[in-house]
This record gives C-alpha cells, structure tokens and sequence, in this order.
C-alpha cells in the first residue's frame, strides 16, 4: 500500500490491530450517553435538584446542585467517558478534539471523519432517546444550546472558539506522551476545562463546546439557527490549539533513565 493510501487511513480499514471498528462503537456510546445525561439534566424544573450523582465510576462526586447548574452533568459523564472509551478511540466524544488531533497528525483522515460521524449519530441517537422517554411537557428545549438574545453570530463563534482552544488544549496537554504522571489526571482535567466553559458562558452561547452535542440537540429540536457557530468556533479553536500546542507547548521527551543516570554521574565527578 502507497504511502499516500497510508496516509488517508485505508490500512485501518481491514486492519483488527487497530481496531477501528470498536472505536467507532466507543465514540457513539459516548455520545449517546453525553447527550442523554446533559440533555437530561437539562429538562429538570428550576427549582430542582440533583443528588448523589455517581456515573459508573463507583460513587466519583457526590453533589446535590441547583438544576440550572447542569454543566457539572457534562463535567461528569466526560470524566466517565474518558475511563470507559479512552483506550479504544482516543476518547475523543467531541468533533472539535477530532479534527485537532488530525491537524496534529495524531489519526489518519479517515479515522476522523469516521469519528466524526458516529459522534453525530451517537448524539443524535441519545438526544432521542431523552425526547421519547419524557412526555413532552419535560422537554424544556432539551437543553439545545443557542445564542442569547443580545449576543450576535459573530459574538458567539468567538466564544465558541476560545472554549475550543481551551478544551482542546487541556486534552493535549493532558494527554502529552511525554508528561507521563497527566494520564491519571486527564479525564478530570478534560471534565474540569468542561465545567469551567459552562460556568464561564452558559448563558451567552450555552456552551456547546461539542459540535455532535449540538447536532443531537438541534435535530432532535428542529432548531438550526446559527447552527453553523457551533461547529467552526470549537473546531477553529481545536485547530488552533493544536498547532499552538505541538509547535511551543509540546513537553519535551524525557531522557531515558540511563540517559538521565550518566548526566548525574558527569555532574557528581565535576563537582569532585
């Protein structure tokens, strides 16, 4: 095969080492189960409240909120989903992530518009699954996120950009190969770059910060105003963090250990 179909990523067509089969199924469970908890939580009445939340992890946080304070419903299925997925695909669950690890050469163009795709259908399909479970009297918009009265396109596509760069560069920096020790904290860090978007512009944009959450939401709504922010704002700010990223921020490979043990005796021989 030329390097050029390598490229593209047909090997990982009839590849079973690389399993892309399985991570196609992994992105579309994370966000069906993305969208129907966020969508969900955003269907409670105002003056609810949530308790004891705990999303397979055994009992990760237990909280009891305000429902208008849902963003910690997203905060937490990401960390939940970083755990059940991240070994298969990436743990992707976002197109915005997608398309940055693609801009990165992380993943083949094919594997990204694989994902990309499944993304979409699993937000779809868990969008759906909220609106047929629920009488429509719940619905509450089913949290499909739109832009604020008084905050135009324009307004909107630069908040969904910079919450993409942020999201897109705690996923690098977390996942950075060679900053060894952040892999036990990257599913938290990703969750919290999540709360931290949703407390910071929820009201603004609701901020998406996942074009396949707006999909689900919006074909689920029939609601397609302004759709187009919600996909090149995060993707644009992934995209951007990416090149940032592996061009300044990427850690430095760490030297080897015996690398790193005759460096300590050059220097304990110098000082004697």
């Amino acid at each position: 095969m030329g390097k050029f179909e390598y490229s593209l990523g047909l090997n990982e067509l009839k590849s079973k080492d690389l399993r892309l089969w399985q991570a196609l199924i992994g992105e579309f469970m994370g966000n069906l189960i993305l969208n129907f908890f966020a969508c969900g939580a955003c269907t409670q009445p105002e003056d609810g409240t949530f308790k004891a939340l705990a999303f397979g992890l055994g009992v990760f946080m237990a909280i009891t909120v305000s429902s208008k304070e849902f963003y910690l419903i997203d905060h937490l299925v990401n960390c939940v989903f970083q755990q059940i997925v991240g070994h298969l695909s990436g743990g992707h669950v976002n197109p915005a992530v997608t398309v940055a690890m693609l801009v990165a050469g992380r993943i083949s163009l094919l594997r990204a518009l694989f994902y990309i795709v499944f993304q979409c259908l699993g937000a779809i399909a868990g969008t759906a699954a909220v609106k047929t479970l629920l009488d429509a009297d719940y619905h509450n918009g089913l949290g499909h996120t739109s832009l604020a009265a008084n905050i135009s396109e324009l307004q909107g596509l630069g908040i969904e950009f910079f919450l993409g760069l942020v999201l897109v560069l705690t996923v690098f920096g977390a996942c950075d190969a060679n900053k060894p020790d952040s892999r036990y904290t990257a599913p938290l860090a990703i969750g919290m770059a999540v709360t931290l978007g949703h407390l910071g512009t929820i009201r603004y944009t609701g901020a998406s910060m996942n074009p396949a959450r707006t999909v689900g939401t919006a074909f689920a709504t029939d609601n397609w105003n302004a759709h187009w922010v919600y996909w090149a704002g995060p993707v644009l700010g992934g995209v951007a963090a990416a090149l940032l990223y592996t061009q300044v921020l990427e850690a430095k490979e760490l030297p080897k250990s015996s690398e790193a043990a005759e460096k300590y005796r050059t220097h304990a021989d110098e000082r004697e």
